[in-house]
């Protein structure tokens, strides 16, 4: 409104009649001038807990349930809660990957008592020690595609970590004992929630900038490990007998994987393995 107290023709052409309706008129540009300064400076809130997606495991019947079951440790979900996250379980639904992805800021894939298929990193034969599961293998293969393909904040624990260099281009060691000489007993005979030995973090390393440490104490459940490493992936961690035991790769804002379970808290640089990965999931949405 114009300092002579009268609208400008704007407000004319819009009142029809300014000596009834002019007060109406610019208190409702008033009104829309406040609105889109509110709308330009306003900021979503951080997400305070982001919601990320943990893998399950699959189980034939029996034990729990006489039909097909899902499961998972309690410490995984703890795990990711304690760092800051809101755990949400993925089922293998396959056509659902992408309303998954929609739905989670960071990706976990979790191990278990079952292999990588050889055939998926080229291999010409498969050890009889190696147990299958394709239904599970299948989408932890497409959500960790998807995740990585949208710059989501990937964690690979054991098997996951095993399946995330294989997805990265690398290949496994289908079992250690065959292939490593002298080999520590990575399938450790104490229990999983105690350490079964050290690893050697290795410096300018995403796992060095979290540990702040270049030795840690791992608890050991694997029987296969990773190979060769993919494009772009580097190596974080290694056990004495020279055993991989972590990758990364800094073509993403947070791709880390690790050979133990850091779930336990055996050492003091699991539970910042889940703050970084759950700070980092802040980030992405």
């Amino acid at each position: 409104m114009p300092d002579n107290g009268k609208p400008s023709a704007i407000h004319y052409t819009r009142a029809g009649s300014w000596f009834d309706n002019w007060k109406d008129v610019y208190y409702a540009d008033l009104w829309l001038k406040e609105e889109a300064d509110y709308n330009a400076s306003y900021q979503e809130p951080p997400m305070s807990h982001p919601p990320i997606g943990i893998t399950l495991d699959s189980e034939d019947p029996g034990s729990y349930s006489k039909f097909p079951w899902y499961a998972i440790r309690e410490n995984y979900s703890s795990a990711v809660a304690s760092g800051g996250g809101l755990p949400i379980m993925l089922p293998h639904e396959l056509d659902h990957v992408d309303e998954y992805l929609d739905l989670i800021s960071g990706l976990v894939v979790t191990g278990g008592a079952f292999d990588v298929d050889p055939a998926l990193f080229g291999a010409q034969s498969k050890h009889p020690s190696v147990v299958v599961k394709s239904r599970r293998t299948d989408f932890e293969w497409a959500v960790t595609e998807g995740a990585l393909s949208r710059n989501m904040p990937v964690l690979g624990i054991c098997g996951g970590e095993q399946l995330l260099n294989v997805v990265l281009g690398g290949t496994l060691i289908q079992h250690i004992p065959d292939e490593i000489e002298n080999a520590l007993a990575h399938e450790q005979p104490n229990p999983r929630d105690k350490a079964g030995h050290e690893a050697k973090v290795m410096k300018d390393t995403l796992l060095y900038s979290i540990s702040n440490n270049t030795s840690l104490s791992i608890n050991s459940a694997h029987h296969q490990a990773v190979k060769d490493v993919g494009p772009n992936v580097k190596i974080n961690a290694v056990a004495p007998d020279g055993v991989i035991e972590g990758i990364e790769s800094s073509e993403y804002a947070f791709c880390l994987g690790v050979q133990w379970h850091p779930e336990f808290s055996i050492d003091p640089t699991d539970t910042e393995i889940f703050k970084a990965f759950t700070e980092a999931a802040a980030d992405h949405k």
